[in-house]
């Protein structure tokens, strides 16, 4: 029997593209096999680096990162998913030129951003657009493993006719209680009906979609704007972010050094803050961790009020100095954000801030 180490794919071997598929347009599912036979070895999520003929640039050629959408379960072939912005050189190259039979030298495969080495019993998996596809292969390893899943699967998209594998995950989840899909997406098809989810993923979707996220390993894929929503979202609910791990699309990295620091406000009960109610001349000295309606009413002031959650708009007041982290729910416009307005029962003080109450 041949020595299975001899047979594992090296890249320093060429792939060859043996399948397109198109998922939708401008976006394409490309498989590869190693020419020798070899079989593929890599963690779910793992990315490779891709080697792309692009005859008008420096060098002819440009490295593109994709990530990985097939399972290591299934180790005869390799699969990325890729979809071309407005902008793109590589992954517009793909989708016009390459063709079964065609071959590419990769790179990989490589990255930190997977579950391979997790002992968490329950997952849940949270994505928008493209940044699916390594969730796509965490789920497919899981189940390929036979293990009873225990899996929230949150994808969001522009429309429904966007979602990415929805009918490959819908057949998965037919055929076991323990992987729940939950779509959103923005607006519905013309035309088509949509039931589901819709708007931005916020706070009271998550916690309609997974009441007990609390006991989950989180696993977060998309663009920058998301991830800082999603993470926003899961450290105001009081998540352990211990459990929390995120990769973008468009850096994935290969070494904890490489790993981009998060910027995120995390707010302390031992810092103080100082809310200047204008129009009464009250001010109030707090704990940065109390929102701006808290404190008004620790020292008699009445804001309206309704859902407290940042969803009604009713608490909408004008803050005229300082700056507040406001983490809302849909209750309040970029337009009125860019004019000062925040929602009083989401926004915890900064320093010194002033407001129209």
């Amino acid at each position: 029997m041949k020595d299975l180490v001899s047979t594992v794919w090296q890249d320093t071997q060429m792939l060859e593209c043996v399948s397109v598929i198109p998922e939708m347009p401008n976006t394409a599912s490309f498989t590869f096999r190693a020419p020798s036979g070899a079989l593929f070895s890599y963690d779910p999520g793992q990315f490779l680096t891709l080697e792309i003929p692009a005859p008008d640039q420096p060098g002819g050629v440009v490295h593109r990162t994709y990530t990985i959408s097939s399972s290591p379960s299934r180790p005869r072939s390799i699969t990325i998913t890729a979809k071309a912005q407005e902008d793109s050189i590589g992954t517009r190259w793909m989708l016009d030129n390459l063709k079964p039979g065609v071959r590419l030298r990769a790179l990989g495969p490589a990255g930190l951003f997977t579950n391979a080495g997790s002992t968490a019993q329950k997952y849940l998996f949270i994505s928008a657009g493209s940044g699916i596809t390594p969730m796509m292969s965490m789920t497919t390893c899981l189940w390929d493993e036979g293990r009873d899943l225990d899996v929230v699967f949150i994808n969001c998209a522009k429309r429904p006719s966007e979602i990415i594998f929805r009918q490959r995950l819908e057949h998965m989840a037919s055929r076991t209680p323990g992987l729940d899909l939950k779509f959103v997406v923005e607006e519905p098809d013309p035309y088509r009906p949509w039931t589901g989810y819709q708007g931005m993923f916020n706070q009271l979707m998550l916690g309609l979609m997974a009441p007990d996220y609390l006991e989950r390993e989180v696993y977060c894929c998309g663009p920058e704007p998301f991830m800082t929503a999603v993470r926003e979202a899961l450290a105001g609910l009081g998540f352990n972010m211990e459990n929390y791990h995120q990769e973008s699309f468009g850096a994935p990295v290969e070494n904890e050094a490489d790993q981009p620091p998060l910027d995120d406000v995390t707010l302390d009960d031992d810092t103080r803050a100082e809310i200047h109610f204008s129009a009464s001349g009250v001010t109030a000295k707090v704990a940065e961790t109390e929102t701006v309606l808290a404190a008004a009413r620790s020292v008699g002031l009445n804001i309206p009020s309704g859902c407290t959650f940042g969803v009604c708009g009713t608490c909408k007041v004008k803050k005229t100095e300082g700056e507040v982290h406001m983490v809302h729910n849909g209750g309040i416009s970029e337009d009125d954000i860019a004019e000062g307005y925040i929602l009083a029962c989401c926004s915890n003080p900064l320093g010194k801030v002033a407001v129209e109450v």
